[in-house]
């Protein structure tokens, strides 16, 4: 994961784009899942160790990426009357992290 950027300027356009690419994502949960995003990261904001936050880190372009995939600009090649597009998922494209469980029962 050493090829990812981890210095604050490269993580808050990371963030931004995140919240960008969100707001135009075709959910009717669209701000449930912005509201998560700007969770994640005020939890994680304090990370420090390199092994945790490459993981973050490679989450978040993932979960980008994904985002991405349906934006309408880059779904129809610049063309947004175009109907010439597709999206590929994965089968398990976030995986729940380790603590998972222990983070949700904090909650309630």
């Amino acid at each position: 994961m050493s090829g990812l950027p981890t210095g604050r300027p490269s993580l808050l356009i990371l963030y931004k784009q995140l919240l960008r690419s969100c707001e135009t994502y075709p959910s009717k949960n669209r701000m449930g899942i912005y509201q998560a995003i700007r969770e994640e990261w005020k939890e994680n904001k304090d990370l420090t160790h390199k092994d945790k936050l490459d993981k973050q880190i490679a989450i978040a372009y993932k979960g980008l990426s994904q985002l991405r995939q349906f934006d309408e600009m880059a779904m129809s090649g610049g063309r947004p009357a175009s109907s010439n597009w597709s999206v590929t998922m994965e089968q398990n494209p976030m995986p729940k992290p380790d603590d998972y469980d222990s983070r949700k029962t904090r909650r309630t």
